[in-house]
């Protein structure tokens, strides 16, 4: 089964919302798509205003807590999608299963020119805007996916 694995930082707010938005739109099982950190010191629930505008746009994320990325979650059916090109370096260098053929910045790998932008700290109009760049950057990803028959 292919696996599609979102990261960021701290697992708690740009892959959560990658995650769903990936799931809403292949709407099947035949992918596995998890969201993962590179630094989880500990499980902690969704950023409130990642949350706070998943609810705003229909998607309920329930018993959510994040998890860090292991080594074991890369396998050979799998693709890494980072939020930026130092998250891919550190995910090159530190998990021996990623390589540059199975892990990508998620924004260079769809055509665009922009790395996802991190909306920590941010208001909740930031968030919004990260969530609207990530549903047009996920939905260019779900059909170049399928162009080149991963899905």
């Amino acid at each position: 089964m292919r696996r599609i694995i979102f990261v960021d930082e701290n697992g708690i707010s740009r892959a959560p919302m990658a995650k769903a938005l990936f799931t809403r739109v292949t709407g099947n099982s035949s992918v596995e798509v998890l969201c993962r950190g590179l630094v989880v010191a500990f499980p902690e629930p969704l950023n409130q205003k990642a949350e706070a505008v998943m609810i705003s746009n229909e998607i309920e994320v329930s018993d959510f807590t994040s998890e860090e990325l292991m080594d074991d979650d890369i396998t050979d059916e799998t693709l890494v999608f980072t939020m930026d090109r130092m998250m891919q370096q550190q995910v090159l260098s530190r998990f021996a299963h990623a390589t540059e053929d199975n892990t990508f910045v998620l924004g260079y790998y769809v055509g665009d020119e922009l790395e996802t932008m991190d909306p920590y700290g941010g208001s909740l109009q930031t968030y919004g805007l990260c969530f609207e760049t990530l549903k047009e950057t996920v939905v260019k990803l779900f059909h170049k996916l399928q162009e080149e028959g991963q899905l």
